[in-house]
């Protein structure tokens, strides 16, 4: 904890550069850093979990081990901050868990038979009901929040959902190629590098490697930015819809 502040204060390290350095293998930043966000992990599975978590928990576990793994796998050139990217794996993480666990339940609540008996049957009913309806609030949550951080991420490019909405392609066939575009665009390290940090479209880089003509581009502009930035971002949810188009 001590070294972290230290270093922060004469070197201004940023949390992205200390990231850098434990991937490079320094291992004792690595649990200082784990040490110092403990809070910071209660805090995002406590959301999931709808009660206060402490680090006793077994959910605090699995978001501690979360936290390590999005240290090891972040990557500043997918747009968004290390905390943003442990906050979504974290909750990932942790629903998982809460999932396992409701198909293989190690506790049951019994509710009781007129004759006296246990009627096990009526309370995993009873509780089936009640973990379909979190899990269900759960992802409505979470896909809440996905949506607020990407409009965040949008105004970067000045864009917003409504632009989304009002120039999206009318055709379902002009979708998909506005859709494989930005495929292209995410997949391509250079292409996608250029779209991140300069917050503009490589046109003529991708016009070189669609199937459509520039004038497309130019019309679908904005609509190829945004799946890009889904698809090179921490976007759960909008991930699944573009997959439902381009299966559609």
């Amino acid at each position: 904890m001590l070294s972290l502040l230290f270093l922060a204060k004469k070197k201004k390290q940023t949390l992205e550069e200390s990231v850098r350095l434990i991937q490079q293998g320094d291992k004792k930043l690595n649990n200082e850093l784990i040490e110092a966000y403990k809070p910071f992990i209660a805090k995002t599975v406590s959301v999931v979990c709808k009660r206060y978590i402490v680090q006793s928990d077994d959910e605090f576990s699995i978001g501690l081990i979360a936290f390590n793994e999005a240290i090891q796998k972040y990557s500043p050139e997918k747009g968004s901050s290390l905390l943003s990217f442990a906050e979504v794996l974290i909750k990932r993480r942790v629903i998982d868990h809460i999932r396992k666990e409701a198909k293989n339940p190690t506790v049951s609540f019994e509710l009781q038979t007129e004759a006296g008996e246990p009627d096990t049957r009526g309370a995993l009913i009873e509780n089936e009901i009640s973990l379909d309806d979190y899990r269900k609030k759960t992802d409505e949550e979470l896909r809440r929040e996905e949506i607020l951080r990407f409009q965040k991420h949008l105004r970067d490019y000045e864009l917003s959902l409504q632009d989304l909405v009002d120039q999206a392609p009318k055709h379902a066939d002009a979708r998909k190629n506005a859709i494989e575009a930005a495929r292209l665009l995410a997949e391509n390290e250079e292409l996608r590098d250029s779209l991140l940090v300069k917050k503009r479209l490589p046109m003529k880089q991708l016009e070189d490697m669609v199937h459509v003509s520039r004038k497309t581009l130019e019309r679908n502009r904005k609509y190829i930015i945004a799946m890009a930035l889904i698809m090179s971002g921490d976007y759960v949810y909008m991930k699944d819809y573009i997959k439902g188009v381009l299966d559609s």
